[in-house]
């Protein structure tokens, strides 16, 4: 672990209360750790912001399995050149609906292009993504 520097802060009462009770609830062994995190977080959220940073994404698609060329349209867009697919994993969830996970490498803007496209095709009814800074 990094060197570590001691500093402090004011909270007040009911705001520290309320915090205590979040990160016992969390399984937190201290306030310390809780507060690493916290800023760990929001030093990547402002990452994110940057559509040239790089990260790994989980997008994750429900769609109808009889959409015509759905999953041929969802391999293709997996295979382009400008980012890199980690893995994807497809699950039936239903007698028409699928889950497919689609794990991808490379730039916050890019990734987030690729994710619209995805979640724009015909037959997708849910989309979603979550980015993780890698820098």
């Amino acid at each position: 672990m990094d060197n570590m520097q001691r500093v402090g802060i004011s909270v007040e009462d009911g705001l520290l209360k309320k915090f205590d009770k979040l990160i016992d609830k969390q399984g937190y062994a201290n306030r310390s750790e809780a507060i690493r995190d916290l800023i760990r977080d929001r030093l990547m959220r402002e990452q994110l912001e940057e559509p040239a940073s790089n990260a790994i994404a989980a997008i994750f698609v429900v769609y109808d399995h009889h959409s015509t060329q759905l999953t041929q349209k969802l391999t293709e867009l997996q295979h382009s050149q400008f980012l890199k697919t980690i893995s994807s994993m497809h699950i039936h969830i239903g007698h028409h609906d699928c889950l497919e996970v689609i794990l991808l490498k490379g730039k916050v803007g890019e990734i987030k292009k690729m994710a619209d496209r995805i979640i724009a095709l015909k037959g997708v009814k849910l989309g979603k993504v979550n980015l993780i800074a890698t820098e």
